[in-house]
């Protein structure tokens, strides 16, 4: 009877119909707010608070000048006359300042050589490696990998000062190194490696091969070995079929492996500082020095502006590439 006619209150007034139960996943839906929308955009918040507000505080402090101070800064906005007018200072001298100055030119240049034989060097012995862990059984593949892993689970400022240790003079690396070469007549007096780029290329290759590994060896391992038979049956040789069918089949592993080593090793500063030496000049060095030495944040932050700039060409050309293979594949 109360369901059919309602209730009346306390007061015998109108009837008043029963609290009406609303969902919050039925309120997000009339919002336009769905799970799916919510998953997505949870990686543009990241990127929004980690990448973009820090980049955009980063380039505010490019267009500024420096000055003695707290900041050590000129002010982007300044509010100026009596009427309180709010006016915008662009500097952009720092970024003409980074053209003309040959130790910028030169860092920028050795950054990315050093960084691009250090790449060359990780794929040459990564390769290998990641293809004897995709061919070997699967009972010994968790094992390797986890040798290939176990590194990273030591600090990294731990594992390059180890490097110290065997580089220096009577380190066990060029101590043996040495004796060898001067026994077979190569060379007549010590090798000094330490603090030298040499040991600077050591030091990236060593930190960064696991980043070419693994790629290489997600994809290496996915091949489909049935056209390996194909062509050993039809009477393909087996180096042919590797420079026919496995390598440019690897080429994703290949791409996605260099990228992962050539951008933080442009961009190094702990390896060059503690292995390279004074000789071994690259930007992430010479950013530091602007910063914490010389205390000329805008010019630091127009060298780290233009950095970015160059690491992102690279990600830019390889998105263009994996959207053109996907596009071939879905034709």
């Amino acid at each position: 009877m109360a369901d059919m006619a309602g209730y009346t209150g306390a007061t015998g007034g109108a009837a008043v119909s029963p609290p009406r139960r609303v969902h919050v996943g039925d309120l997000l839906r009339r919002v336009g707010i769905t799970g799916k929308g919510v998953v997505t955009a949870v990686p543009f918040f990241w990127l929004l608070l980690f990448f973009l507000v820090p980049f955009l505080i980063v380039f505010k402090i490019a267009l500024s000048q420096t000055t003695v101070g707290i900041p050590p800064y000129t002010p982007m906005f300044e509010t100026v006359g009596e009427e309180g007018r709010t006016t915008i200072t662009l500097i952009w001298d720092n970024f003409r300042f980074l053209v003309s100055d040959d130790l910028y030119v030169i860092s920028y240049l050795n950054s990315l050589w050093i960084a691009f034989v250090s790449t060359l060097f990780c794929l040459l012995i990564g390769y290998p490696v990641a293809y004897a862990l995709a061919k070997s059984e699967p009972r010994w593949r968790t094992p390797l990998l986890m040798m290939v892993i176990l590194p990273f689970w030591t600090s990294f400022l731990i594992r390059v000062y180890a490097w110290i240790m065997l580089l220096r003079d009577d380190g066990l690396v060029t101590a043996n190194l040495n004796a060898v070469l001067m026994a077979l007549g190569v060379i007549d007096q010590p090798l000094q490696i330490l603090y030298t780029p040499t040991a600077a290329y050591i030091g990236i290759v060593y930190s960064y091969l696991p980043f070419m590994i693994l790629p290489l060896y997600a994809t290496l391992e996915k091949l489909d070995n049935t056209l390996l038979e194909a062509a050993a049956d039809l009477g393909c040789p087996p180096w042919k079929a590797f420079l026919t069918i496995t390598l440019p089949l690897s080429i994703p592993g290949i791409l996605a492996g260099s990228l992962l080593v050539f951008i933080p090793a442009t961009g190094e500063f702990v390896i060059p500082a503690l292995l390279g030496g004074p000789d071994t000049l690259m930007i992430g060095k010479v950013l530091w020095d602007e910063f914490f030495n010389s205390r000329d944040w805008p010019v630091a932050s127009a060298v780290a502006i233009a950095l970015l700039v160059f690491l992102v060409v690279p990600i830019m050309w390889f998105q263009s590439i994996q959207g053109r293979q996907q596009e071939q594949e879905g034709a």
